[in-house]
């Protein structure tokens, strides 16, 4: 890519005093790295040897990166505070949100909403005065989605409409619950709507409805 082609990444903040003042970096980073997880939950099922694990929430996802600052080759020797200062900020309470703002990372065609979880600074070279002309960053931004963002991601189908179920060999409630609800402890509400007495005793080939939990 040639230099008259090539895209500056930059850190655009969203809201607060800083929005609409996007923070330009001097340098685009070597590379970055992206983390996403899921939080799981144990639970013991009679009967089972292990217990099953219970999807319970996606962890935000997280970017990390190292940016260059070298205002000595390319500054005319400015202090590098001038320029890093502008990201710190961003760790700062704003005092229109009572809370950090929102920003998002931008290079080329990627794009990351985020808050900034965390910002080390490394000043590596300085003037005979002690101005610190050359600094590495090392920064992680925590994905930020609202809740109305989310929910429209949502793209599995819901537990809140009565469905019905053929029971097999080696079907238990616990199981069906886990299935249905995702949460193996839910088995009570199936019991009820099907007046199983008995939830060690299912009928083969018997159909059932599982109710949503809400009624």
């Amino acid at each position: 890519m040639t230099v008259k082609n090539l895209k500056k990444a930059f850190i655009e903040p969203l809201n607060g005093k800083q929005k609409g003042k996007p923070i330009e970096v001097l340098f685009n980073p070597g590379e970055y790295s992206v983390e996403k997880s899921n939080t799981f939950q144990s639970n013991s099922v009679p009967g089972l040897e292990t217990p099953l694990l219970q999807f319970a929430s996606g962890d935000a996802e997280s970017l990390s990166m190292e940016l260059f600052f070298d205002t000595y080759t390319y500054k005319k020797g400015e202090d590098i505070r001038k320029y890093t200062d502008k990201l710190v900020a961003l760790l700062h309470i704003d005092a229109e949100l009572h809370a950090p703002p929102v920003c998002r990372f931008v290079w080329g065609k990627f794009q990351f909403k985020a808050i900034i979880e965390r910002l080390t600074q490394k000043y590596t070279m300085f003037l005979d005065d002690g101005t610190p002309v050359r600094a590495t960053l090392n920064v992680t931004f925590k994905e930020y989605r609202t809740i109305t963002e989310q929910l429209q991601e949502i793209g599995r189908e819901s537990a809140d409409r009565t469905k019905r179920k053929v029971i097999k060999e080696g079907d238990s409630l616990w199981l069906l619950a886990a299935e249905a609800y995702g949460n193996a402890a839910h088995w009570r509400p199936i019991a009820r709507k099907n007046e199983i007495h008995n939830p060690r005793k299912l009928e083969a080939g018997r159909e059932i409805r599982i109710p949503p939990l809400d009624k």
